[in-house]
C-alpha cells in the first residue's frame, strides 16, 4: 500500500491552491459581501445561492444542505475522490512533489484509482494528438478535418487526435508507461481481446472529452474507413471517471464564457462545437452520445446562476431526429430558470456545415435567440393536427394544454396559454387559459403527476363540434342548432317538395350532429330529396335502404314520422317555414366557416405568405357578403 502523505506536503497543497480558484472551476461565484463569494450549491438542487466560499479562510459552506469544509473536502466530494487522491490531484496542478512517510516517493502504480485513470487518459490524449500531427497513416483524419474547415491549429486547440488501425498500439504504449492491464481495461482505453487487452479505438479520429475541471476522462471516436464495421461514433464506455450523462463536450473551454455571458449554446456534435468556438461562439457545448438531460442541466445551472437574463440556446437539425431531440430537451425545460430557445438553420444545416458554406458570421447569427423552445415544442404538437376543423383544434388542445400546464411560473403560463390559443386559432382565448389553469391545478393537487383520469374532461368534449360519424352522444334537442337541423331533415323526408332542390345542395358538414349527418348522407346516397316529390313512399324506401346500419335506419324512420315542430307565430308547414329552416342551417354553416377562416388568419398572423393571406382574406370577405345576403334576402339567396 502507498505510504501516508507527509503532513507538510498536505499543508503546502492547501496553501498553494486557493479554494475560490478550485470551486470556480465547477460553478460561477459572485460577491456575497464581507470578503465571501456565493453560488448555486453543486451538492443539492437550489434556486437561490446558499453556497458560500471564504477565500481568506480557505473554507466553503452551504447554508442549504450543510455541506462544508476546505479545498480538499470540496475536491473529494465533487469528484468522488479519497483524501490521498484529492491531495495528489491538487499537488499535480500546483507542481508539488509529494513525499510519503512510509516508503519514500509513491510509485505511480500505487496512486489512487481515479488519479491513475485520469493520468492514463491524459497520456493517451497526448499520444493520439501526436499521431494525428505526425503519422502518415493519419492523413485520412487530417483530410477529414480539412474538408470541414479545420486546420492543424484547430486540431491542436481542441486536442483532436488519431488512433492507428493496429490492434494494440496504444495498449503497448501505456504498458510502457507503467500502467497495468487491469488499469487499461478499467479506463475503457483497452478492451479484452483473444490474447489479452487490445485498443478499443482503432483507425478513428479522436476527440478528448474533458470534465469541467479540465481532466480528460473519455474519448469520442469518429469512423474514417469503410472497412470499419463499428458505429459512426464510438464513445468511451461508462467508467469510474466517465459517465456520458454527466459530461458535456467543450465545457472546459466554454465554462468561463458561459458564466460571464450567462448564456450557453447546446449543439449536437464535436465538430459543431469546434465550428462554433472558431466562429466566436465560445459558449458552445455538446452532449457525448446521449440526449441532453437532467445531469447536464445541473452543470449548466451552476454556471448560469439561474439569473433572469440567462439564456440556453439549443441547435438541432431540422430533420425529424432533430425535432425529436428538441422535444426531449423541452421535457426538462422547466428545470432551468434560464430562458430556453431553439435555433435551426433555414436550410437545416448544422453549425459545422453552415460555417463551411456561409462563414463564421452565419454561425454567430444562427445562435442568436430566435424561437422559444416552448413555442417550437407546441408548434410541433399542433402541426400534427388539422386545424381547419373544430375537432382537429380540440384534439391539438388536448395534447398541447398539459405541456403548457407544466410551466411553473404562473405569469409565463398564462402568456403561453394565450399564444397557444393563437396557434390553434381558437378565438375564445379565455377558454384555453382556463383549461391550462385547470390542468395545472390538478397537477399540483396530485403532486405534479398530472390530472386524475376520472376528473379529466377532454377539451374535445368541451370545445369541438361533433364530427360526421354515424353515432354520437344523446342529442340535446334544446340546442337550437340541433333542433333546426332536425326540423330540416324532417321536412326533407316528409315534405321534400318544400325544400328541394335547394336541400340537395347542402353538404354533409352542414349538419353538426353525427346522427343527422348520417341521415343526410343516406338521403344523398338514395339520390337526393328531389325524387321524393314525385314518389314520396318509394323515396323513403330508398333512403332507408341507403342507411349504413340499423341505428341510422331507425333515425330515418323516426324523422319520417315525427310531427314537424311549428314555432309560435308560424302559420303552417309551408314554403316560408321551410325556407326559414333552410336559411338558418345554411347561415350557421357559413358562420362556422367564417370562424374557421378567422382562426386561420390568427394562426398566419402578420408573418404569413402574402399570397396565402390575400386568398384567405378574400374567402372571408366572400363568405361575409354571402351571410349578409342570406340575412337580408332569406331563401331567395340560396
Amino acid at each position: 500500500m502507498a505510504g501516508r502523505i507527509n503532513d507538510e506536503d498536505v499543508k503546502a497543497v492547501r496553501d498553494a491552491v486557493p479554494i475560490d480558484a478550485v470551486v470556480s472551476e465547477y460553478l460561477q461565484l459572485r460577491n456575497a459581501g464581507g470578503g465571501n463569494l456565493k453560488g448555486l450549491c453543486p451538492f443539492h438542487d437550489e434556486k437561490s445561492p446558499s453556497f458560500q466560499v471564504s477565500p481568506s479562510k480557505g473554507l466553503f459552506h452551504c447554508f442549504g444542505c450543510q455541506e462544508g469544509g476546505d479545498t480538499l473536502t470540496f475536491v473529494m466530494k465533487i469528484d468522488h475522490l479519497s483524501f490521498s487522491e484529492a491531495v495528489e490531484r491538487l499537488a499535480g496542478q500546483a507542481g508539488i512533489t509529494l513525499r510519503y512517510e512510509e516508503g519514500g516517493y509513491n510509485p505511480s502504480h500505487q496512486r489512487g484509482e481515479r488519479i491513475r485513470l485520469v493520468e492514463a487518459h491524459k497520456i493517451a490524449a497526448e499520444w493520439y494528438a501526436e499521431q494525428l500531427a505526425m503519422s502518415p497513416e493519419a492523413d485520412t483524419g487530417r483530410v477529414f478535418l480539412a474538408e470541414r474547415g479545420f486546420d492543424q491549429a484547430a486540431a491542436v486547440h481542441f486536442g483532436v487526435g488519431y488512433s492507428p488501425q493496429g490492434w494494440d498500439h496504444l495498449t503497448r504504449y501505456l504498458r510502457g508507461k507503467g500502467f497495468t492491464d487491469k488499469e487499461l481495461l478499467l479506463s475503457g482505453l483497452s478492451q479484452e481481446g483473444r490474447r489479452g487487452p487490445i485498443d478499443r479505438f482503432r483507425g478513428r479520429l479522436m476527440w478528448p472529452i474533458r470534465d469541467i475541471g479540465g481532466d480528460v476522462v473519455g474519448f469520442g471516436a469518429r469512423k474514417l474507413y469503410e472497412a470499419d464495421n463499428g458505429p459512426k461514433y464510438l464513445n468511451t464506455p461508462d467508467t469510474a471517471i466517465y459517465k456520458k450523462s454527466q459530461v458535456l463536450y467543450g465545457i472546459d473551454l466554454a465554462k468561463k464564457d458561459i458564466a460571464k455571458a450567462s448564456r450557453a449554446v447546446v449543439v449536437e456534435g464535436y465538430t459543431d462545437v469546434m465550428a462554433c468556438h472558431l466562429a466566436g461562439v465560445t459558449t458552445a457545448i455538446a452532449t457525448c452520445g446521449t440526449a441532453f438531460g437532467g445531469e447536464h442541466i445541473k452543470i449548466l445551472r451552476r454556471l448560469l446562476m439561474d439569473n433572469g437574463s440567462a439564456r440556453v440556446i439549443f441547435t438541432f437539425d431540422g430533420d425529424a431526429a432533430g425535432q425529436k431531440a428538441a422535444l426531449r430537451a423541452f421535457e426538462d425545460d422547466q428545470k432551468f430558470a434560464a430562458e430556453t430557445y431553439i435555433a435551426i438553420a433555414p436550410d437545416g444545416m448544422d453549425p459545422c456545415d453552415l460555417r463551411l458554406a456561409k462563414g463564421d458570421e452565419a454561425v454567430a447569427d444562427l445562435v442568436e435567440p430566435r424561437t422559444p423552445l416552448f413555442e417550437f415544442a407546441l408548434r410541433q404538437i399542433v402541426g400534427r393536427y388539422d386545424l381547419d376543423t373544430p375537432a382537429g383544434r380540440a384534439a391539438a388542445l388536448d395534447e398541447a394544454a398539459p405541456v403548457v400546464a407544466r410551466i411553473k411560473n404562473s405569469g409565463a403560463q398564462h402568456e403561453v396559454a394565450v399564444q397557444l390559443a393563437g396557434m390553434l386559432g381558437i378565438l375564445d382565448t379565455q377558454f384555453v387559459v382556463k383549461r391550462v389553469a385547470q390542468l395545472a391545478r390538478w397537477a399540483r393537487e396530485r403532486g405534479g403527476k398530472g390530472p386524475a383520469p376520472d376528473r379529466h374532461q377532454h377539451a374535445a368534449q368541451q370545445y369541438a363540434q361533433p364530427s360526421a360519424a354515424p353515432r354520437g352522444p344523446a342529442l340535446n334537442l334544446r340546442n337550437p342548432v340541433y333542433a333546426t337541423e332536425r326540423e330540416l331533415l324532417k321536412l326533407a323526408l316528409q315534405r321534400p317538395e318544400l325544400v328541394s332542390p335547394a336541400f340537395d345542395a347542402y353538404g354533409i358538414d352542414e349538419f353538426t350532429a353525427p346522427p343527422y349527418a348520417a341521415v343526410r348522407q343516406a338521403i344523398l346516397d338514395a339520390g337526393g330529396s328531389e325524387p321524393g316529390v314525385e314518389d314520396p313512399q318509394g323515396y323513403l324506401v330508398k333512403v332507408r335502404e341507403a342507411a349504413p346500419d340499423d341505428a341510422v335506419r331507425a333515425m330515418v324512420t323516426e324523422l319520417a314520422v315525427e310531427a314537424i315542430l311549428l314555432h309560435k307565430g308560424t302559420k303552417g308547414v309551408d314554403e316560408v317555414y321551410a325556407g326559414a329552416q333552410l336559411v338558418t342551417v345554411r347561415r350557421r354553416a357559413v358562420e362556422r366557416r367564417i370562424r374557421d377562416i378567422q382562426s386561420q388568419l390568427t394562426r398566419l398572423g402578420t408573418h404569413g405568405d402574402p399570397a396565402q393571406l390575400a386568398a384567405v382574406q378574400n374567402e372571408l370577405w366572400v363568405l361575409q357578403q354571402y351571410d349578409q345576403t342570406l340575412r337580408v334576402q332569406g331563401a331567395a339567396a340560396l
